[in-house]
C-alpha cells in the first residue's frame, strides 16, 4: 500500500433494490475519514476496478445490490483479495454479485429475505472486536434483520447476532448471526448487515461500528 493517508474505497453501484440511506452513508464514511486520518473515495463507477485497487487499504461495498462488477471489475477485486487488501460489506452488500461464487465465499453469507423494518436487539458475542468492543451486550437498533441462505458460522468469527425473541417474523431461529469478520481468499473480510436507515449513519454507535469493521479490515488498528 502507498504511504501516507489510507486511501479507502467505498463503492454504491445498484443494479437491484437501492437504498435511500446511500448518500448518507457515503458521508458517514467521509466524515469518519476525516475524523480519523484517512481519505474516502466514493463512487457508482465498476470502472473504478479496472485500474486495480493496490492503492485502497479497503474497498467498502455499501449497500450495493444486483450484478455489479464488470469480469474485470471481478479479476482485479479477487487479485486485491489475494494481495492482502481489506474488504468490508455493509447491509445489502449481501444482495450482491449472487452469480460469482467468490463473492459469496468472501461475504460469508447470502441475503435470503427481511421482515418488516423494526426495532429488535442484538446480542454482542465478541467484545474483542474493534467494531463491538464499545458496545454493551444487548444493543437495541431498529433495522430490516436480514435473514441469509445459510448461517455463516463456523466459516466466520460471528461478532453479534439477532435476538429475534425481540423483534417479529425473524426467520434463522436461535443462531442468526448478523456481523462477523473472516479471512479469505487472501482478505481480511468485515461484514454487518445494518445500516437499511438514514438515521443509523447519525447514530455515534453505529458509526464506531463501521468505524471499528474499517480499522479491522484496513489494518489501521
Amino acid at each position: 500500500m502507498p504511504h501516507g493517508r489510507p486511501q479507502v474505497l467505498v463503492y454504491t453501484r445498484t443494479t437491484a433494490y437501492r437504498h435511500d440511506s446511500i448518500p448518507d452513508g457515503i458521508r458517514a464514511f467521509q466524515e469518519l475519514g476525516a475524523e480519523n486520518g484517512f481519505d474516502v473515495q466514493a463512487t457508482e463507477e465498476p470502472e473504478a476496478f479496472d485500474g486495480g485497487l493496490d492503492r485502497y487499504a479497503a474497498v467498502v461495498f455499501l449497500s450495493t445490490s444486483g450484478e455489479v462488477l464488470t469480469p474485470r471489475g471481478r479479476e482485479q477485486l479477487k487479485g486485491y483479495c489475494a494481495s492482502g487488501g481489506g474488504f468490508m460489506g455493509v447491509h445489502a452488500a449481501a444482495c450482491t454479485e449472487y452469480d460469482w461464487p467468490f463473492y459469496g465465499e468472501l461475504l460469508g453469507a447470502r441475503f435470503a429475505r427481511h421482515p418488516e423494518l423494526q426495532p429488535g436487539v442484538l446480542t454482542i458475542e465478541d467484545k474483542e472486536h474493534p467494531a463491538t468492543r464499545h458496545l454493551d451486550a444487548m444493543w437495541a437498533f431498529t433495522d430490516e434483520w436480514y435473514d441469509f441462505r445459510a448461517s455463516p458460522r463456523g466459516a466466520v468469527r460471528v461478532l453479534a447476532c439477532a435476538d429475534e425473541s425481540s423483534y417479529e417474523d425473524g426467520g434463522m431461529g436461535d443462531d442468526h448471526p448478523l456481523v462477523w469478520c473472516h479471512e479469505y481468499g487472501g482478505a481480511r473480510v468485515f461484514y454487518t448487515a445494518l445500516g437499511h436507515t438514514a438515521e443509523a449513519y447519525d447514530d455515534p454507535d453505529f458509526r464506531a461500528h463501521l468505524l471499528g469493521g474499517l480499522r479491522h479490515v484496513a489494518h489501521m488498528t
